[in-house]
């Protein structure tokens, strides 16, 4: 039998709803593709929700808290398993185009790091880079989300290729000289837009392994729809803010929320007791002002505005999907190619009065998008509830493709429920965030129907019941009517937590 390929597709800091097929006021005509000829995982979750514990987790098989890459500016260890090496031991090209995001911005003697400067910008060390890197044995790199100071590497050097000699005129300093009080509108042309980049090094890839008859394992990595809030025209004007739906909060509903998530709401709120390392942490600020460039109050305008690039991102970021898409038919493998589009984690973009990412482990930034296609095994056209998590990716992948599955990996193997044979295999998801050592700590457990939220060292935490509250407005955790609740739920995290634990070898003797 002929061995299936794997292409994964994922994009970064997507919100669940944000597919054509489901919302109407946006565009996706190539993802609605995906879900008319595959199943949509409605409840599908990250295990962390920033970027680098959730994208190791996909290729190690593993929780944060279990590959020890537990936060942003940390490494994912080179001594940790990763799938794409059992992959090449069964005879893979294995592959990974654009965002790795696997280590931090910056290196030292200790942790060193490829993705740091100044030698994500050594671009002639890139141009003959072919070593290994996390099981992948070749990558094409960037580290930038739209026009940050961070480009460089594989994306850089393509862009000179192109005849793009002014590359530099569509980043920020110091590697740049764009505008930083330039907003929404991205004069980059789109020919050198990295969504472009990522589709041609793809389809490129692609072609290579087949006329060489391998199969492959490849991650097409896309960095959109992450802000800055940034798309080249037509992009930019796609959607009119006016006809939007504007998410917002309700008037009261973190008063019984824990501390940090009320501060969001003041102009200038205390954030230093849970300040540990010193380093930034994501979402412990003033929601009312604009994140990124410099501190601005957003205006109701601005507030429609970034939701219309958002959306105007994500159908730019659709089209070049489309070509992925189209690759596989032009290739003849479609029908052989197990494809699985999801993304990294969540994002607001004013529900609960939040924007962007942090410590709320709200529906909106920990449910993902997740459609899987493989004709012919995986129903078509289907849609179901079943848990999924970004840490069952590598077991079930390796599953589907008849490869050993290692013991030390903790997801789930999801792979009869993608066939639509079992119903479930999960009755829960685990969510981390450990954004400092001890102050910024907390574990999320979520089922079908209920939702709880510990916090490390604290006695406040969250309990939500999704069918009753959907929008996630009534907590109750410290409601006396929902204690005998909060102790069951309490208990069943423990479970989980007890039975994620990994067992890298079977048990083979007696003593």
């Amino acid at each position: 039998m002929k061995k299936p390929n794997i292409l994964l597709i994922t994009s970064d800091q997507q919100h669940w709803n944000t597919l054509g097929a489901f919302n109407g006021e946006i565009h996706t005509p190539h993802l609605d593709r995906l879900v008319r000829s595959g199943t949509t995982f409605t409840r599908a979750y990250c295990p962390n929700p920033t970027c680098t514990p959730s994208r190791a987790s996909i290729i190690t098989g593993q929780y944060p808290s279990q590959h020890g890459a537990w936060t942003l500016g940390t490494k994912l260890l080179e001594n940790r398993h990763c799938v794409g090496e059992d992959f090449s031991a069964a005879g893979y090209q294995t592959a990974l185009v654009g965002k790795a995001h696997f280590q931090p911005l910056c290196s030292t003697e200790l942790y060193p790091s490829l993705e740091a400067y100044p030698v994500l910008q050594d671009l002639e060390k890139w141009k003959h880079f072919d070593s290994p890197f996390y099981g992948f044995d070749h990558v094409e790199l960037a580290r930038n989300h739209t026009n940050e100071a961070h480009v460089g590497q594989h994306y850089a050097l393509w862009m000179e290729e192109k005849g793009c000699v002014n590359w530099r005129d569509y980043f920020l300093a110091p590697t740049g000289t764009m505008d930083p009080a330039i907003t929404y509108k991205w004069s980059i042309p789109e020919e050198y837009h990295y969504n472009t980049w990522i589709a041609e090094r793809t389809n490129a890839l692609m072609e290579k392994y087949i006329d060489a008859e391998q199969p492959f394992f490849l991650w097409s990595s896309f960095f959109d729809p992450h802000p800055e809030y940034l798309a080249p025209e037509p992009w930019d004007t796609m959607y009119d803010p006016d006809a939007l739906t504007i998410p917002s909060i309700v008037p009261g509903e973190h008063d019984n929320n824990p501390p940090h998530f009320g501060k969001t709401q003041e102009d200038h709120p205390d954030y230093s007791a849970w300040k540990e390392t010193g380093q930034g942490i994501h979402g412990y600020r003033s929601h009312l002002y604009y994140e990124y460039g410099e501190r601005k109050k957003l205006t109701e305008y601005d507030k429609k505005k970034l939701v219309a690039i958002y959306y105007g991102m994500i159908s730019l970021m659709d089209k070049y999907i489309g070509r992925i898409l189209d690759k596989l038919d032009e290739l003849g493998i479609a029908e052989n190619t197990i494809v699985v589009f999801t993304t990294d984690h969540g994002h607001f973009f004013g529900q609960h009065g939040l924007q962007a990412k942090g410590g709320f482990h709200y529906e909106d930034l920990i449910r993902l998008p997740f459609i899987v296609r493989y004709p012919g095994h995986v129903p078509a056209g289907a849609t179901s509830d079943a848990i999924q998590s970004l840490v069952d990716l590598a077991p079930t992948f390796l599953s589907l493709c008849g490869i050993p599955v290692p013991h030390a990996m903790t997801g789930v193997n999801q792979s009869q429920v993608w066939r639509g044979i079992d119903s479930s295999v999960r009755d829960h998801a685990i969510c981390e965030f450990r954004h400092e050592p001890t102050t910024i700590h907390q574990k999320t457990y979520v089922d079908h129907r209920y939702k709880i939220t510990v916090y490390y060292n604290q006695t406040y935490g969250e309990v939500f019941d999704l069918h009753e509250d959907p929008n996630e407005l009534n907590n109750l955790w410290d409601d006396p009517g929902h204690a005998a609740l909060k102790s069951e739920l309490l208990l069943k995290y423990i479970w989980a937590e007890l039975g994620k634990e990994p067992m890298p070898m079977p048990r083979i003797s007696g003593a």
